[in-house]
């Protein structure tokens, strides 16, 4: 008895002083992106609050124009979490790019789904590039860059709208 508990304690405290294999930053920055997703998703702004680089220098293109600064770019989304506002994206084509240690950019065909309050929300296909950076309070995003993808033109198959 006296052997397995040992035995026991043995196992546990070998357990706690086998190293831990660290993150890669290519984790660290997907697990980012996953959150950034499901904190858009829960429209969350507190969190979205702690996941944006607090400087006047963050930077978000939407709609066509630039939002420059992290309250600018929270006071927008406060408006657009009134109506439809969900994001998925394709996991499959996902990138991190590295730049630096410290500096990752993040690739992804995303579908938007927006809409004001009371209006049907339109699906968007948009191409997002975030970029990242790695603060002693763990990675910010610096800048949310979509690019559009505008819908197919031409003809359009038969029994289809």
């Amino acid at each position: 008895m006296v052997k397995a508990v040992l035995a026991f304690g043995f196992a546990v405290a070998t357990m706690f002083l086998a190293p831990v294999q660290a993150a890669t930053m290519e984790e660290e920055v997907r697990a980012v992106f996953d959150r950034y997703v499901a904190i858009q998703n829960a429209h969350d702004l507190k969190s979205m609050r702690n996941l944006l680089v607090d400087s006047p220098d963050f930077l978000w293109i939407t709609r066509g124009k630039p939002i420059w600064g992290r309250e600018a770019a929270l006071k927008d989304l406060e408006e657009r979490y009134k109506g439809t506002w969900h994001i998925e994206f394709d996991r499959r084509e996902l990138r991190v790019i590295p730049v630096s240690r410290r500096v990752a950019q993040i690739y992804a065909t995303t579908q938007l789904t927006v809409g004001d309050p009371g209006a049907r929300p339109a699906k968007t296909l948009a191409y997002i590039n975030l970029v990242m950076v790695k603060k002693p309070e763990g990675w910010q995003i610096a800048s949310i860059l979509p690019i559009l993808v505008p819908p197919p033109t031409g003809p359009r198959p038969a029994g289809t709208r």
